[in-house]
């Protein structure tokens, strides 16, 4: 019985190191964008269980969505 070889190795990936102020900006806009979400979801649960239930649901989807932002998944990945 032949032998399989192994897999080749994976392309070697190198991500650039950005510390700079657009790093600062888009954190504080996270942090704002964040605050603000909470405080719409907090004045719609004043109006009702029903605007309450549909403001919990979308600023669920809506805060998921900013820390998926702020984890770089759609970050391109550079290859040496």
């Amino acid at each position: 019985m032949s032998q399989l070889a192994p897999p080749p190795l994976p392309p070697l990936v190198a991500v650039a190191d950005d510390d700079g102020r657009s790093r600062l900006r888009f954190r504080l806009w996270q942090v704002w964008l964040t605050m603000l979400t909470i405080l719409v979801t907090a004045w719609f649960v004043t109006l009702g269980p029903l605007p309450a239930v549909l403001a919990l649901v979308t600023a669920k989807h809506v805060l998921v969505a900013i820390l998926v932002m702020g984890l770089g998944v759609d970050k391109r990945h550079v290859g040496i």
